[in-house]
């Protein structure tokens, strides 16, 4: 089965990603043992350890009511249960936002949280980190039967008050006046916010975590759905149902949370059309029916924008079926097979990617100095060792001569670590004033002042006014730093062409901080808000509980992106000056050490094949730890340019 396929795949990419653990706690290790180690670079590579140690491959699945969405995750993940696990039995549709995932620490459990605290200004992420928060139901992995009815619960609902349902977001008087529902005195509601489940599934185990978000209500009320969860996503699956096609509803879904979700990116973004038994009966026959799957694909395609080779028809209720009676022709007839093939190679390859980028910015450099000291501690042992080689030891006057000579290095040498001394205070000011202009208190103010402009506006236009101002501010705040940032960066390359031309230094090329990574960023985030604030939903929705959501999500991003570009800024000045340091300590011990022998030299003639020897000696260690470094990185597939 091809299933066999998708979970072969991912326990790859998971040992993919051990041995990329591997390999950098191996470099980590190598740093430590040879004395290349600094606070900075130790942070450094702790955190990307610890990315890497929490990453999870998340799929997402979007879709209207009624689409078959809760089944398509069945019949893929499932299946081996024997018992559709997520409730999809007609109107018994998930209700809330629903995370599955393995929590080995927690163990097997489900958590709800209610729906009264939508009130609350707090965010979903802030609820995770505060389990008390949450009710929770433990779950008995040995029993498909409890584990089905404590999912039950996840379909759960309560009559309460119109008011009540019009605060928490969840009442719409056109959509009900249409349903011939007008001035109920109460509205049926979920009685849950957000669901999160832990099992032992084994590709939860893997580190696949699945993201079920159900109907457009929920997006509209929950930005940080659309805002956090869905672009954090690797993947998204939009499910269509095959016998209508894409309806209103569903276009309103794709384009204000699918694809603003997004940006103006199209990768990771898959459409099922499901339900296509629906046409099996079809009086044309088979060839009727393979004509009018590609018309619905065809249509599709266009409305949505989209390629047609991530349109997949598929019927998930038949899979289930064909998965759990082992009836293979039915589960080829069910066309699941390319969808998964999908999840396989596409998804799974794109998230490695990633991995590999991300891993290649944040540590790249470092071991990109490594390889270089190394060769140049190699290259520097090399020469001393060819140049005693050479010399006639016998000319007591030419010793002499070498002597001074390295003195004189010795005396230019202590007078430029005075400079680069007095250089360095002056990058410290330099780093200092950058790092400040990402100030909490600037951001912090600037956003208590336009929160509390908006929730004053009476209208859209002006709360959207308002809105666009923060942004404006906040773009300010991070342009006033790019002068900085570039007086920064000329100072860094002034002082590392310094020792490079006096000394002969390998050239290391100097990590200069950049703020674009964080501008584009920003400017996603601003693009996103002005999706969400123009979405329908938005302008129904009770103001002041908009203006509440976006700033525990939008805002909070944001927030987060300026902090983030404050961290890297202390980050890069605390350590951009490190390759040169340990240039400058081993040039240092070079002089030092040259000195000594020429001085024993000098002293006895007999310790010239004593001193070639020891620089022999010397020279085998270095080549040693330069191979175990280019090892290591092959181990972890770092292409790194070395001389």
């Amino acid at each position: 089965m091809r299933n066999l396929e998708f979970k072969e795949q991912l326990h790859e990419y998971t040992q993919w990603r051990e041995q990329l653990i591997q390999g950098i706690e191996l470099y980590r290790d190598w740093r430590n043992r040879y004395r290349f180690s600094d606070p900075q670079s130790t942070d450094t590579l702790l955190n990307i350890l610890q990315g890497l140690q929490n990453d999870r491959v998340t799929l997402a699945f979007v879709a209207e009511f009624s689409r078959g969405k809760t089944e398509l995750i069945n019949s893929l993940f499932f299946a081996e249960t024997g018992v559709r696990l997520l409730p999809s039995s007609p109107g018994r549709t998930t209700m809330s936002p629903t995370e599955l995932f393995w929590d080995e620490k927690g163990g097997s459990y489900i958590r709800l949280l209610n729906i009264e605290s939508r009130l609350e200004d707090i965010s979903l992420m802030d609820y995770k980190r505060n389990p008390d928060r949450w009710t929770q139901i433990e779950l008995n992995c040995e029993s498909p039967t409890q584990m089905q009815e404590a999912f039950r619960e996840l379909v759960a609902t309560k009559k309460v008050s119109r008011e009540m349902a019009d605060k928490l977001g969840l009442w719409n008087e056109r959509e009900a006046a249409e349903q011939g529902i007008i001035n109920p005195e109460t509205v049926e509601v979920p009685c849950w916010r957000h669901a999160m489940i832990s099992f032992p599934h084994p590709l939860l185990k893997e580190g696949l975590c699945i993201l079920d978000t159900p109907g457009l209500n929920a997006l509209g009320t929950e930005p940080e759905l659309t805002l956090s969860m869905l672009p954090s996503a690797q993947a998204i699956i939009f499910v269509l149902a095959a016998d209508t096609g894409v309806t209103k509803s569903d276009l309103e879904m794709w384009k204000s949370h699918v694809c603003s979700s997004r940006g103006n990116r199209r990768q990771g973004l898959a459409v099922v059309m499901n339900k296509i038994d629906s046409m099996w009966d079809d009086l044309a026959g088979e060839t009727g029916y393979e004509a009018s799957i590609q018309k619905q694909i065809d249509t599709c395609a266009m409305i949505l924008n989209l390629e047609k080779e991530v349109i997949f028809p598929v019927s998930a209720k038949q899979a289930l079926l064909a998965k759990v009676k082992g009836d293979d022709a039915l589960l080829q007839k069910s066309r699941l097979n390319l969808l998964e093939s999908y999840l396989s190679d596409d998804i799974l390859d794109q998230r490695r990617d990633i991995l590999k980028g991300v891993v290649d910015k944040e540590i790249g450099f470092l071991v990109s100095e490594s390889v270089k000291l190394m060769e140049s501690k190699i290259a520097n042992a090399q020469k001393q060792l060819d140049e005693f080689k050479q010399v006639d030891f016998e000319n007591q006057e030419l010793t002499g001569k070498l002597m001074a000579e390295t003195r004189d290095r010795q005396n230019a040498y202590m007078a430029n670590i005075e400079n680069f001394q007095a250089s360095r205070k002056v990058f410290a000011v330099q780093a200092k004033m950058l790092i400040d202009s990402f100030a909490k208190e600037k951001i912090d103010d600037i956003i208590r002042r336009t929160k509390e402009d908006m929730s004053k506006s009476l209208t859209t236009y002006g709360m959207k006014q308002n809105m666009r101002r923060l942004f404006d501010e906040l773009r300010d705040l991070l342009q006033d730093s790019v002068d900085m940032t570039e007086e920064t960066r000329r100072l860094i390359k002034a002082i590392h062409k310094k020792f490079q031309d006096e000394y002969g230094f390998k050239e290391i090329e100097p990590q200069l901080f950049s703020i674009k990574q964080h501008q584009f960023e920003l400017e996603q985030i601003f693009e996103e808000g002005e999706a969400f604030r123009n979405s329908a939903k938005t302008t129904m929705t009770e103001q002041s509980i908009v203006v509440n959501k976006l700033y525990g999500t939008l805002i909070a991003k944001a927030r987060n992106i300026l902090q983030q570009a404050q961290r890297d800024a202390v980050t890069w000045s605390n350590s951009v000056l490190s390759p040169l340091m340990h240039q400058i300590k081993d040039h240092k011990k070079q002089i030092e050490s040259r000195l000594i022998m020429l001085r024993k030299i000098n002293e006895s003639k007999g310790n010239v094949n004593e001193s070639i020897a020891q620089l022999e000696s010397e020279l085998g260690p270095l080549q040693v730890q330069y191979h175990e470094l280019l090892e290591i990185l092959k181990a972890v597939h770092l292409e790194i340019k070395t001389d």
